[in-house]
């Protein structure tokens, strides 16, 4: 869609400025990032087709990472909290969570854009903390973006960047206490075995 509207001169825009300027940021920010000169209203319609785009893409191509049923697995039979935490408009997230079976597993939904600041700044993670009731000190995230996880890092919480999208080394960067591809990672299941002792 960036291609079709001129952005970058029509050069198809590579993995690597894709993550530095695009992952994790909240629509109304791209909006200024990548449109600086246009108006905003228009930048927020294409911002809108593009969810649209995006909506119609998930709804034929979204797999579950691998690992995810076992992973769903533990986190119910340790009692733990849970909230989905995201930068990504309302609906799409809604979508994510139906497609993937997740509509009743999560307790609460924080949207980016409806906290006082969205990630990379720790307000939305902060807010899933107070609803679940929960204290920084006894949580962990799992993100995908830098954006998010300077977001859990911020908020206090270690976080397990996914790096299904983003370099490994970017999320580290971030402060990702550590990297997996999937759910089956076996650092990962030390990690989860710790904090099973540690209880």
């Amino acid at each position: 869609m960036l291609q079709e509207v001129g952005f970058n001169g029509g050069i198809l825009i590579t993995e690597e400025f894709y993550v530095k300027k695009i992952s994790g940021m909240h629509n109304e920010e791209l909006c200024h990032v990548l449109f600086p000169d246009w108006e905003i209203q228009k930048a927020r319609k294409f911002m809108e087709d593009k969810e649209e785009m995006f909506q119609r893409l998930a709804s034929e191509k979204l797999e579950p990472v691998k690992g995810l049923q076992k992973l769903l697995k533990w986190i119910e039979g340790q009692g733990v909290r849970r909230a989905a935490v995201t930068n990504a408009p309302r609906p799409n997230a809604e979508l994510i969570l139906s497609l993937l079976g997740l509509n009743d597993f999560f307790e609460t939904l924080v949207i980016g854009s409806e906290c006082e600041r969205t990630k990379p700044f720790p307000d939305p993670y902060l807010k899933a903390l107070k609803v679940l009731g929960v204290s920084e000190k006894h949580a962990f995230v799992f993100e995908d973006s830098a954006s998010g996880t300077k977001a859990g890092v911020a908020a206090g919480m270690p976080v397990v960047g996914l790096g299904t999208r983003n370099p490994e080394k970017l999320l580290t960067e971030a402060g990702a206490a550590f990297v997996i591809t999937d759910f089956l990672n076996p650092k990962l299941w030390k990690a989860l075995e710790e904090l099973e002792k540690n209880a």
